[in-house]
């Protein structure tokens, strides 16, 4: 397995077979992956987390790849895009870079291939990512290239899981996020999700940022109100 800090991949391919190839080989090489394999599911999928790239199909059941790119970026999905297709008359190139997409590979393609304009995109991404901090309330910043939360200009410690519950928080602002995503982002398919634990994630950020900033949505989950 190579290491690098691990990434996370949504892929959407009706295709299981090649869905289930391309899963096992990035999986091989470090990443985590999420797989759709329809229009409508990676619909509802797409925004439930932060992805670091998206492999879409364009032909698939529901709604195609294209249209569902187009509308993400339309939503502030700035996540690099490839699409992956049988596709390759010049209209559909345009489509699909028009749509929002930053690279096209066809099938059938080498995985290693595949690997290098994955890898390509994310360093490109990160050279390009500004670093300076975000406020996110009064007094406090937070860096995403360093994942280092500021408060009066002074790094504060956050456990890893407090950590990520302001990652996905930040993800979504001013939007609903559910106790599942916040247990299937926080804890690992081994371990068991704790309701007291995240309990005093929320209680700890609150002193952080002000109770206001998180508001608690009764038996659904919790919002971030940013400034």
């Amino acid at each position: 397995m190579a290491s690098r800090t691990q990434n996370h991949i949504f892929l959407l391919e009706d295709d299981t077979n090649l869905s289930e190839t391309v899963t096992d080989f990035l999986e091989e090489e470090g990443f985590a992956v999420t797989c759709a394999y329809d229009g409508e599911e990676a619909e509802a999928m797409l925004y439930e987390r932060r992805y670091d790239i998206l492999l879409l199909d364009v032909n698939v059941p529901g709604v195609d790849g294209f249209s569902l790119l187009k509308e993400a970026r339309e939503r502030g999905v700035d996540t690099p895009a490839i699409f992956i297709t049988s596709l390759n008359a010049i209209e559909n190139l345009e489509e699909g870079y028009a749509s929002g997409a930053d690279d096209y590979i066809r099938k059938p393609f080498a995985l290693k291939e595949l690997l290098l304009r994955i890898t390509t995109l994310l360093k490109r991404n990160f050279a390009h990512r500004e670093t300076p901090r975000v406020p996110i309330a009064e007094g406090v910043e937070f860096d995403a290239v360093g994942n280092t939360l500021y408060k009066e200009g002074e790094p504060l410690s956050l456990q890893p899981k407090e950590l990520a519950l302001l990652k996905l928080f930040l993800a979504h602002p001013g939007r609903t996020v559910s106790h599942e995503t916040i247990y299937e982002t926080l804890w690992d398919y081994d371990e068991t999700p704790s309701e007291s634990a995240l309990r005093t994630y929320i209680k700890n950020l609150r002193k952080i940022i002000g109770k206001e900033r998180i508001v608690s949505i009764k038996r659904y989950g919790y919002k971030y109100l940013p400034l």
